[in-house]
């Protein structure tokens, strides 16, 4: 059974195939730039040539590419996009027309001379299967796992911070577990508008499942067996641009909350995760301070502190706190690929005929 597994996030997207026949050692790993900041690259050297930029392609994963395209604009320089595309930045397109993007046809794009033309697609099969080819590795896979965040498409009334963590709760309050954050390319919600756009950007048949890249993290982090000794314990995936920290305890989800990287230091993230721990962190709190929120489903009766694991590429910054004392987690040897990990473990719950096969392999090294 060979699955490639991406997780794609800010900085960087970390890409696993997976193949049942080997061990995990050997399998294939990769950690390339994230397709929003190679589209970021690419406005900034259109920026750089003074030209005017295309944008087509598909709706993806904002951060690096935004601030790209609005330092472009602040430039003097046009910008053209279509619909599809231009939800990158915006779900609500008269806002995307107000940054001075002017939307277009894709027919339209292709008649404008001299712009850079600038696909955006948080999905490369043909670069990621080019690279394999390099090294004779065939690119027909038996399944497909993709991690991103989707903030949703949020009604004109509702902020993406209110919106996107309301997802967060009619989740773990309908399954009470982050496995309910996979979903198989037919079952998902119509307002996870950027993981329905990945749906499109698969070229063979094959089971695509898609995962929220926090969940992801967190799932891949119990493959560490330090992690896993631990039945009461507070994991935390520090992105690029988000974190997301969540209270276990025997294997129950006790709460968990997200805010973005950078609002947080380690004294505020301490404070925080002393309160989780508590089942005192209110969301007010969180949402107040420009976080998505949080929910406490329970309150542990457990009278030991919970151990904390870090994962996540900004865990160097909060890895010093001297009131947690936090453990690095590296599953099956690579921290990097923690979010792939976690796909895998989405797969084996949602695909139960690959369950076992799955399982098998992530034992070898525990």
């Amino acid at each position: 059974m060979r699955i490639l597994a991406i997780d794609i996030g800010t900085g960087t997207q970390d890409i696993l195939l997976f193949d049942s026949s080997q061990t995990l050692e050997n399998c294939v790993k990769m950690v390339a730039p994230s397709p929003t900041a190679i589209a970021a690259q690419r406005i900034r050297e259109a920026t750089a040539q003074r030209q005017i930029i295309a944008l087509t392609g598909f709706n993806m994963g904002g951060g690096p590419c935004h601030w790209a395209l609005q330092d472009h604009i602040k430039a003097g320089l046009a910008v053209y996009a279509t619909p599809q595309c231009a939800r990158t930045f915006d779900d609500d397109l008269s806002k995307v027309e107000a940054m001075g993007v002017q939307l277009i046809s894709e027919e339209e794009t292709k008649r404008l001379n001299g712009a850079a033309q600038i696909r955006l697609a948080d999905l490369d099969l043909e670069a990621i299967r080019k690279a394999l080819a390099c090294f004779d590795i065939n690119g027909v896979f038996d399944g497909i796992a993709i991690a991103v965040l989707d903030h949703g498409e949020a009604p004109p009334d509702m902020s993406d911070r209110e919106f996107r963590f309301d997802h967060i709760l009619r989740v773990v309050t309908e399954t009470e577990g982050l496995l309910g954050f996979a979903y198989m390319a037919d079952d998902l919600p119509t307002y996870l508008t950027r993981m329905r756009d990945i749906t499109q950007q698969v070229d063979q048949q094959a089971p695509l499942l898609l995962l929220d890249t926090g969940a992801a993290a967190v799932l891949g982090a119990l493959e560490d067996p330090a992690v896993a000794r631990h039945q009461h314990l507070i994991l935390v995936n520090t992105g690029n641009m988000h974190t997301m920290a969540t209270h276990i305890d025997s294997g129950r989800l006790m709460g968990l909350f997200e805010h973005h990287t950078s609002a947080l230091t380690p004294e505020t993230l301490d404070r925080y995760l002393e309160k989780l721990a508590l089942g005192t962190l209110t969301h007010q709190e969180i949402f107040e301070a420009h976080g998505h929120g949080c929910h406490i489903l329970r309150k542990t009766t457990t009278g030991s502190k919970p151990f904390l694991s870090l994962t996540g590429p900004q865990r160097g910054r909060f890895a010093t706190s001297s009131a947690w004392k936090p453990y690095l987690a590296v599953p099956h040897g690579d921290m990097m690929i923690a979010g792939c990990f976690g796909l895998l473990k989405a797969f084996a719950h949602r695909k139960p005929e690959w369950r076992e096969e799955i399982e098998t392999a992530l034992r070898i090294d525990r």
